[in-house]
């Protein structure tokens, strides 16, 4: 899926992550692989057997480290194997992005996640359902709290045209339907007013992005323990520990957070500075490494 009209939508979405993922070892793992992307996938070589070769190379980088088993959800497994999974998982990582963000980051972020949904999430309907509501969008996100509240909202319509045809179909997961969040005993301020009969919800969104900005930042790894998923040992306590040490999102590669937070027109320039000078340490590293031999 990866194409020269697609890479750069992909390198967008890698950005994002090498400053804002909600975990230390993604966001250092998303910078690896940024880092080393030109030499993956060379702009100027593009061929099906350069790709077949580039496959086994691009596999090597797991970007939350190997000891996090591929396919394991902790947060998001469900309670039977078709249901939830990648999804959720996609889901949430967007509304943690979304509760990290700058004010002058809103637009970037929008268009980051847009275009990566709609180049690269292989439901087809679900890539069309979720670019036409980016398409909606008339005017350029100029606050995180209006990215935050936008992405919230769109969640929250695609949950309930999906909770409807799932219930239809008998193909949802029981233990876990699609419901509007928050839910009152989640957020009973979240609520102004409740329609019960038309089942129409008036917001206060003040009050909204409180609740997104401490359920996708602190409450998120406290859920872990409480639900008992986290162990002290293995992948489970590794990816627990890093959770809490990588909530906030304050340590990633100075270059990537400059980038990240100037505007969109500039960010392609200072990205691919920054990713020049990493791949020149890089470089320089290797011809030191080779002195010692």
């Amino acid at each position: 899926m990866i194409k020269p009209e697609t890479r750069a939508s992909l390198l967008k979405f890698l950005q994002l992550l090498t400053a804002h993922h909600p975990s230390r070892r993604c966001r250092k793992g998303a910078g690896d692989l940024l880092v080393s992307f030109d030499d993956l996938y060379p702009t100027d070589s593009w061929s099906s057997h350069k790709q077949e070769e580039d496959k086994s190379l691009a596999k090597n980088f797991q970007i939350c480290g190997k000891e996090v088993p591929r396919g394991y959800w902790m947060f998001c497994r469900g309670s039977k194997n078709e249901t939830r999974g990648f999804s959720c998982g996609l889901w949430v990582l967007l509304h943690s992005l979304s509760v990290r963000i700058e004010d002058a980051e809103s637009q970037f972020t929008f268009t980051a996640i847009c275009d990566f949904v709609h180049n690269f999430f292989v439901c087809e309907e679900c890539r069309q359902h979720f670019y036409k509501m980016c398409s909606s969008v008339s005017s350029p996100f100029n606050k995180a709290r209006d990215f935050a509240l936008w992405l919230w909202s769109t969640h929250n319509k695609v949950n309930e045209r999906l909770g409807k045809e799932e219930a239809s179909l008998g193909t949802g997961d029981p233990k876990f339907p699609k419901t509007v969040w928050p839910p009152k005993q989640l957020c009973s301020s979240c609520y102004l007013d409740h329609d019960q009969t038309s089942n129409k919800i008036e917001w206060n969104q003040d009050e909204v992005y409180k609740a997104l900005r401490n359920y996708y930042g602190k409450t998120l790894v406290s859920l872990y323990k409480e639900k008992g998923i986290a162990g002290t040992e293995g992948a489970e306590g590794a990816t627990l520990e890093d959770l809490t040490v990588g909530t906030n999102a304050v340590v990633v590669p100075v270059g990537a957070a400059l980038a990240i937070a100037v505007a969109s027109c500039a960010f392609g320039a200072l990205a691919c500075y920054w990713r020049s000078q990493q791949k020149s340490r890089k470089y320089f590293h290797h011809l030191h490494s080779l002195k010692n031999i």
